[in-house]
């Protein structure tokens, strides 16, 4: 159905594990697919659709003038048609078309230091009136999302990550919590937890006419797109550091600092950068064993997961324990 719609409409289809991504000159539809990861369930029409308007209502906080609308496609004697209410049977996401040439992933050479900052300053000016969310806050959450991270990451020992590193960040990791659990508490008392964005990486910052737009954020999973601002925020720094734009991340960091004027974020800063690029680790690691992936793209994964996760143990090491 999905080509055929494509065909349709002149559009360009891309896959993910959760959407079909139909593009179009001017306007992209994204349709998500009846998948259930546990962490994500689209299994069926009514969710599928309560996802669709939360994430146009999400985006909109970041990126107004992408996120156009929820629309119905319905099937019209075997043929489905978007924009269609006739015969309801699937939900899309009405977006304008980003330009590529747009996005801060595309841009690593050429942004300049002051759209950097403008950059931070959406994000700080975000969180400082996004809504509270202080019980992801508790540092049992935290937690438990890292702990997921060490038992997920085991069969990779060897693999995309040595055990020395993967011992050396989870026991940093731990005594972190151990060390400054009360600062945890404190951060939810100030609020400091937000509704945040949960995914804020160079593809997902773009520079419109209108202003910076950072799109994608997370709608399926509160989990991952509640918590800390420091740990929303550093995102992007871990993904410039990796980029080798060390100074980028210096003054996107700073800057959302001096806006936010947060007590803790020296402090808090590289665990959660740590967390970040272990996460993107473990992520990157998964596709050694996904059967529709290649070796060629495999080999190509083990050398990234393994980077990434080389950048986490050196975030590691700059957790202050003593």
């Amino acid at each position: 159905m999905i080509e055929e719609l494509a065909r349709s409409l002149g559009a360009k289809v891309v896959q993910t594990h959760t959407s079909w991504v139909l593009i179009l000159p001017e306007v992209v539809y994204k349709i998500k697919k009846p998948v259930n990861f546990g962490f994500l369930d689209y299994s069926t029409l009514e969710k599928r659709k309560e996802n669709c308007d939360r994430e146009v209502q999400l985006n909109r906080r970041l990126c107004p003038w992408v996120y156009i609308d929820v629309v119905p496609v319905s099937d019209k004697n075997g043929m489905w048609a978007v924009e269609d209410g006739s015969n309801i049977v699937e939900y899309a996401v009405k977006m304008r078309r980003i330009p590529e040439t747009a996005l801060l992933s595309q841009r690593l050479e050429s942004v300049s230091p002051e759209e950097i900052k403008k950059v931070a300053q959406v994000v700080a000016e975000f969180h400082l009136s996004a809504e509270r969310a202080d019980e992801f806050g508790k540092p049992q959450v935290m937690r438990f999302n890292t702990d997921e991270n060490f038992s997920q990451t085991e069969p990779y020992i060897g693999r995309t990550i040595s055990g020395d590193e993967y011992e050396f960040i989870k026991e940093r990791t731990n005594l972190f919590y151990e060390k400054y659990e009360e600062l945890f508490y404190k951060r939810m008392d100030e609020g400091r937890i937000r509704d945040g964005h949960g995914d804020i990486r160079l593809e997902h910052v773009a520079f419109l006419e209108e202003g910076i737009c950072i799109f994608d954020c997370i709608e399926f999973n509160e989990r991952f797109r509640k918590g800390d601002v420091i740990n929303d925020m550093c995102f992007l720094s871990m993904e410039l550091d990796l980029a080798g734009r060390e100074d980028l991340s210096e003054i996107y960091e700073k800057t959302y600092r001096e806006i936010t004027e947060d007590p803790e974020f020296e402090l808090f800063l590289p665990f959660f950068k740590c967390y970040r690029a272990y996460v993107r680790g473990k992520v990157t690691s998964f596709l050694l064993d996904d059967p529709h992936v290649g070796e060629d793209q495999k080999k190509l994964a083990q050398n990234k997961a393994s980077e990434l996760f080389k950048l986490s143990a050196h975030y590691a090491s700059e957790i202050l324990l003593t």
